[in-house]
């Protein structure tokens, strides 16, 4: 099954990092959202762990040109394509991870507009609206 996703951050200049459409692994159109984490992330592994790791793929003398390093500057981020970390992801891991972030306030998912705030709460892929997720970041202060 299909789904968009639009990945943001708050408090950056290009807040919209990413929308993307995400093939799923789901036959049933009502899910709850931790099984909906959990696909979306065993989704992401697989995409991961199909990239090559060969070593005469990463370190190629690349010089961009003019006009993409402009592009790359501008997303804030610079990068060639190249994987230095030879490990694979492990799935359960990361599910478990993901699950623990979300319950612990690391990220906001909407649905349609309406946040999602329960990991049991039931969610209609049939509508086909957009998900959003949302990073949030800690303020960092003192008290005097």
């Amino acid at each position: 099954m299909e789904i968009k996703v639009t990945v943001k951050q708050l408090g950056r200049k290009h807040p919209i990092l990413s929308e993307q459409k995400l093939d799923i692994a789901c036959n049933d159109p009502k899910i709850s959202l931790k099984h909906l984490l959990q696909l979306i992330v065993q989704q992401q592994v697989e995409t991961f762990n199909s990239k090559s790791f060969e070593l005469e793929d990463e370190d190629y003398a690349k010089i961009p040109s003019e006009n993409y390093l402009n592009i790359l500057t501008d997303t804030g981020k610079v990068g060639f394509g190249s994987i230095y970390n030879e490990k694979k992801a492990n799935l359960q891991k990361a599910q478990e991870n993901a699950i623990q972030a979300f319950e612990d306030g690391m990220f906001a998912v909407f649905y349609n507009d309406e946040q999602l705030e329960n990991l049991s709460e039931t969610i209609d892929l049939r509508l086909k609206h957009s998900f959003a997720f949302i990073r949030l970041t800690f303020l960092a202060g003192s008290y005097w």
